[in-house]
């Protein structure tokens, strides 16, 4: 059973830095690539940052290039978003995804609040 469980999340000021993590299971998670969402309130869903399954190529949203990196260490089976600079924008819940075969797996998310 696949499980994608987020944490790090929290209330930080503008200017901060928070990282969250993605901990993978039920899968082979060397084997797919991983990607990062967030949806603010009242806005879609949008995807953020997405990595391969070797972490030798990443991409990214322009609103989060030169802020947000993501990474991963599969051999901890987990997934990585460090973000700085946070800004109000950023304000959302975020969720890990992976998926394959044409069907998507999500995590729970965990809700990032940037305020003053």
């Amino acid at each position: 059973q696949v499980q994608l469980v987020e944490s790090g999340g929290g209330l930080v000021q503008p200017g901060g830095s928070l990282r969250l993590s993605c901990a993978a299971s039920g899968f082979t998670f060397s084997s797919y690539g991983m990607s990062w969402y967030r949806q603010a309130p009242g806005k879609e869903r949008e995807l953020v940052a997405t990595i391969t399954n070797t972490g030798s190529s990443t991409a990214y949203a322009d609103s989060v290039k030169g802020r947000f990196s993501i990474s991963r260490l599969n051999a901890k089976r987990t997934v990585y978003l460090q973000m700085d600079s946070l800004k109000p924008e950023d304000t959302g819940v975020y969720y890990c995804k992976t998926g394959w075969s044409g069907r998507a797996y999500w995590g729970q998310g965990t809700q990032v609040t940037v305020s003053s």
